[in-house]
């Protein structure tokens, strides 16, 4: 394949047509492997770039690491400009990889549950849903982590900035969180643990529903310190369950549980999902796919969330 990890098509450069250079191809690819030997004898040291897809298993830096562009690219001098660097930042953010449906549309969030959740007691709703109910209105929500103010009265979500609650431009979040809130019962988690396929609307589970791990499994695959501290960043705590695995928490009462098993010279890596069997006394199928969707772009280091 003449595509390196950073992105650069050698098919199309004449060197590589040439061949006066080769290609560094995919990080997981033996080109990048030989690459990589080639440079350390010739050079005294690798490309930082493909070293570093190479060490996290990613095949394409911008397709399958959520920190592109890093300091790797802008250290430079090639193979990229500052501007074009920063015109994949502007619109990654502008344009958060969670908020399209299985069939490619925009997401968008009902006005009507904001309506609906405006005529609800308060009071209520934080009890169910392990919220906190803000003097100065609305109510506070751990997602993933990290406080979230939702404003009934305004109709948006915010959170703690600099200069105090900045809303949060991310309709998938907003989307999930009022269909927890307008959903969520008095039901407590069980520690009873359940596959997907085990739940009672398992056959959602499957083609365009089917949840999304591979491109977290591709990332931390072979980097079990790396997982770690995505998961520890989103507030997951470890557990015993493979040879690493971490619970989370996307709301307080959905605990979900993503198990990896390393890949080795024999094995290929596996990762699972299970979730706490009272889930389905809250949410259907396609909001548990939802969010699973969430968990894995945030664990890539998406979504990059936009303030208002």
């Amino acid at each position: 394949m003449p595509t390196g990890a950073c992105g650069v098509d050698c098919g199309a450069c004449g060197l590589h047509a040439r061949g006066i250079c080769s290609t560094c191809g995919p990080g997981t690819s033996d080109h990048a492997a030989r690459k990589l030997e080639a440079q350390r004898r010739l050079l005294g040291a690798p490309c930082p770039i493909l070293d570093c897809a190479f060490t996290n298993r990613l095949e394409y830096c911008s397709r399958d690491c959520g920190l592109f562009p890093c300091e790797n690219f802008r250290s430079g001098p090639y193979p990229f400009s500052e501007a074009y660097l920063k015109m994949q930042e502007r619109r990654r953010k502008e344009n958060p990889l969670t908020e399209k449906t299985p069939s490619g549309q925009e997401i968008k969030v009902p006005r009507q549950f904001w309506e609906d959740l405006r005529k609800r007691d308060p009071s209520i709703v934080c009890r169910d849903a392990d919220a906190s109910c803000r003097p100065g209105g609305g109510l506070l929500l751990r997602v993933l982590g990290r406080e979230v103010l939702v404003d009934p009265k305004l109709g948006e979500i915010r959170t703690r900035g600099p200069s105090g609650w900045d809303p949060i431009r991310h309709p998938l979040m907003e989307l999930l969180t009022l269909v927890y809130l307008l959903n969520v019962t008095s039901a407590v988690p069980d520690g009873s643990l359940a596959a997907p396929q085990e739940l009672k609307e398992s056959h959602f589970f499957q083609g365009p529903h089917t949840l999304k791990t591979e491109p977290v499994l591709r990332r931390f695959g072979y980097d079990p310190e790396g997982f770690r501290k995505a998961a520890l960043e989103l507030g997951g705590t470890e557990v015993d369950l493979a040879d690493t695995a971490f619970r989370f928490l996307p709301f307080p009462k959905i605990p979900v549980y993503y198990l990896l098993w390393l890949g080795d010279e024999e094995f290929e890596p596996r990762i699972s999902v299970l979730f706490d069997r009272s889930v389905e006394k809250h949410l259907s199928a396609d909001a548990l796919w939802g969010i699973v969707n969430f968990i894995s772009d945030a664990l890539l280091g998406a979504p990059r969330v936009a303030r208002g």
